[in-house]
């Protein structure tokens, strides 16, 4: 039979299992569009699309659907087949991963359902993490749809959104997957954090989402491609008022100004840096060792990060830096989602652990205490 704890590990396993997968559809989902590909198939079929063209019928039915698009009439015009099955292909992969998340994730879900492995605190987390995966299917759709009449790339806005989804369920998975870990019980001799701390890291959490936000909008709106020089912008290091809110209404610039969206990214990733530093400075004076590391990792990670997007800048965002870059992100935001789940989860289990607790006395959602030697 098997214990509370192998149970808790298998389930743990699965949800890494599911968020690597996440991060190899956001690193193929940065391919495709760098690579202009993410227009390339005009139509949703989540169940038939999985099988792509087999004969040369089918693939000149599929080029004649992608003729019908506006990339292809005023951007494309003349393309061969053989360059259609170039964009076609990243495309089809990036969609084929969706569907292949979401069956990695239903069917095991099922299956420890059955088993009966899953706790009852633990079962509203799952569905909610597989509602949101099947929530940002149809975001990436609307988001394809958004550029398939009128314009030739897809609207900055459903880009954003639909990057900022991908990094919610990434952290919902791996939050989750971390409250499932065993760790040592508390006890006289363990050093608890202050709460600042976790404050402090859930904020940092908090930006870094926002700020990979914000990188979708400089991503959709190609801004990186308009303003290519650093730490200047327009020849400032603050551009003129005129310029960065010349559109009307003003939050509109947020969304359609390229400067401003670039400058707003900047902005926030200078702030990011401050307040991440700081913080491994408070960690590492009240901090114990676990949260000192984490800190100081997450703040490594970000000046890596900063340094890789001024270098995709500079070099007028070349597919590897780019495609680096977008990696950076995915890495500075697991390292925050795991260092904000050590702080935070550090305060809630706060007493020691009785010899003869029961294994139905662990039957909550949280990680499982391991008994003191």
């Amino acid at each position: 039979m098997t214990t509370l704890q192998q149970r808790r590990r298998a389930i743990r396993l699965w949800l890494y299992t599911v968020a690597i997968l996440v991060v190899a559809m956001v690193t193929v989902g940065g391919a495709t569009r760098l690579t202009d590909s993410g227009l390339s198939i005009v139509e949703w079929r989540p169940v038939t699309g999985t099988v792509p063209p087999l004969s040369q019928a089918d693939w000149v039915a599929e080029f004649d659907k992608y003729k019908t698009s506006s990339e292809y009439v005023l951007v494309n015009q003349g393309m061969t087949l053989a360059e259609f099955k170039r964009i076609f292909w990243w495309e089809w992969a990036h969609r084929l991963l969706g569907r292949l998340i979401g069956a990695v994730f239903l069917f095991p879900l099922l299956f420890f359902l059955f088993k009966g492995w899953i706790e009852p605190a633990l079962k509203w987390r799952l569905w909610l993490i597989f509602g949101l995966g099947a929530l940002q299917g149809a975001i990436g759709w609307w988001m394809v749809a958004s550029g398939l009449v009128g314009r030739v790339d897809v609207a900055q806005e459903r880009l954003a959104i639909h990057l900022t989804t991908a990094c919610l369920i990434l952290i919902a998975l791996v939050w989750t997957a971390r409250s499932l870990a065993p760790r040592p019980a508390a006890g006289p001799g363990r050093r608890l954090s202050p709460q600042r701390l976790a404050r402090g890291a859930v904020i940092i959490l908090a930006l870094a989402v926002a700020q990979i936000g914000l990188g979708g909008l400089v991503a959709g709106l190609k801004a990186g491609l308009v303003y290519d020089t650093w730490p200047l912008i327009e020849g400032a290091f603050i551009p003129a008022r005129e310029h960065l809110f010349f559109l009307s209404p003003a939050w509109t610039n947020f969304l359609d100004n390229h400067l401003t969206v670039q400058f707003t990214h900047r902005m926030m990733a200078y702030g990011l840096i401050i307040v991440a530093v700081l913080h491994a400075g408070d960690c590492a004076w009240r901090g114990p060792r676990v949260v000192r590391a984490g800190a100081a990792v997450l703040a490594l990670l970000l000046l890596v990060q900063a340094a890789l997007g001024i270098a995709t800048l500079l070099w007028h965002v070349p597919l590897p830096l780019a495609l680096a870059h977008q990696g950076g992100a995915v890495a500075v935001l697991v390292a925050a989602t795991l260092h904000a789940h050590n702080l935070v989860a550090g305060h809630v289990e706060a007493e020691p652990v009785d010899d003869h607790d029961t294994e139905a006395s662990l039957n909550r959602l949280g990680p499982e205490p391991m008994k003191p030697a």
